[in-house]
């Protein structure tokens, strides 16, 4: 086995701690920095980002079961905290509660929160007691007070009543669900992309959310219903177009285009590729031992940079290091925790040909290496 797994490990435990540690205290709100762009007033929603997200990050490591006894005994370790974590969050009478129902943006990381549990039903709900998983539940539910935002954000409510489902309860709502299937439906703009929204962004939310939770949401509640069944199969096919695509995006050096908005959620960039990698669902011209050291190479590429995090390791603002110019209105220091979608394949055993095979130039690397490279075709 190669170091890789190691490192992976490593940095996605060093972005986590921080956070993981305050929160089991029931310090989180007292000591978390949130750092923003001036008068964006994000105190209220940046606690249940941060946590939401990473969460959702760890979750497929969390679920698995470890070769390793080293490796075993942490994760271990972080099944108890985080629970403990989950407890605290989800608490009307912790000091750390989070806000699930104010305004818009809890709906944003209830999904997140929701899909981290079908992620890891075991250790993120059957473990859990009774109170607990009850508190969740309101907590999910609570969002059904917003509106989504005509965008991506139809997703989120979906994947919500997607996982109420999943988790046996009988008042999930059908109609939340169907609505973003078909209108996703229509806003495909082809070649294994959607619009977010009426018209098309050139920015990485096909990776962000989109494809990753239409995937799950027509997997938990395709047997429920015909027309959600029949649609897998092109959302499948264009989620392996956009995993080319996405691929291709990793330069020779381990960079990848700074384009669209919500650029400073950093790697985070390639959770759908990372997503296809756990699910085991890459187009044939892919290998694993080729996915492995493209994206190790964007972690080395991000991580060399010593102002990634502060003082406190905390992450902040930016893509290379610090950069608060890369905030957005909606940017806090918990957004900033969606760059953990990335380490999805730590949820691979140890034995998988992500972590076993050879590593392997990447597209760009061959491309520009003069090394034979598979001919881009794009998807009728």
């Amino acid at each position: 086995m190669t170091d890789d797994r190691s490192y992976w490990l490593n940095n996605m435990l060093a972005i986590a701690e921080p956070l993981i540690t305050e929160l089991e205290r029931e310090t989180l709100k007292e000591n978390m920095p949130v750092e923003q762009i001036p008068g964006s007033n994000r105190e209220a929603f940046s606690h249940l980002e941060g946590f939401a997200r990473l969460l959702n990050g760890m979750a497929p490591w969390l679920e698995r079961q470890a070769e390793d006894p080293a490796e075993e005994k942490l994760r271990l370790t972080y099944i108890a905290r985080i629970q403990k974590c989950l407890e605290h969050a989800t608490d009307p009478a912790s000091k750390d509660y989070m806000n699930f129902g104010e305004s818009g943006q809890p709906l944003v990381d209830s999904a997140f929160l929701a899909q981290a549990i079908h992620r890891a039903p075991e250790v993120l709900w059957k473990q859990l007691d009774a109170s607990v998983q009850k508190n969740i539940l309101q907590a999910l539910k609570a969002t059904r007070n917003t509106k989504p935002v005509f965008s991506n954000w139809l997703l989120f409510s979906a994947i919500i009543e997607a996982v109420l489902y999943e988790l046996g309860e009988v008042d999930w709502d059908a109609m939340r669900i169907d609505y973003a299937i078909k209108q996703f439906e229509q806003w495909y703009v082809g070649d294994g992309m959607y619009s977010d929204g009426a018209s098309f962004h050139f920015d990485y939310y096909n990776s962000y959310v989109i494809h990753p939770m239409l995937l799950d949401i027509v997997d938990i509640v395709g047997k429920h219903d015909q027309g959600w069944s029949d649609s897998k199969k092109k959302i499948k096919e264009r989620a392996l177009q956009y995993t080319r695509i996405l691929e291709r995006m990793i330069s020779p050096e381990g960079t990848f285009p700074v384009i669209g908005r919500s650029i400073a959620y950093r790697f985070g960039a390639f959770h759908h590729l990372a997503n296809q990698v756990l699910r085991e669902e890459l187009p044939e011209e892919l290998a694993f031992g080729q996915l492995r050291a493209g994206l190790t190479a964007v972690l080395r590429t991000t991580f060399r940079n010593s102002d990634l995090f502060d003082e406190k390791s905390w992450l902040q603002i930016g893509l290379a290091g610090h950069q608060p110019e890369l905030g957005e209105f909606y940017i806090s220091t918990g957004s900033l925790y969606l760059c953990s979608f990335l380490f999805l394949p730590l949820g691979l055993s140890q034995r998988h040909p992500f972590w076993q095979e050879e590593a392997d130039m990447w597209t760009n690397k061959k491309a520009w290496s003069s090394q034979r490279v598979a001919i881009y075709h794009s998807l009728d």
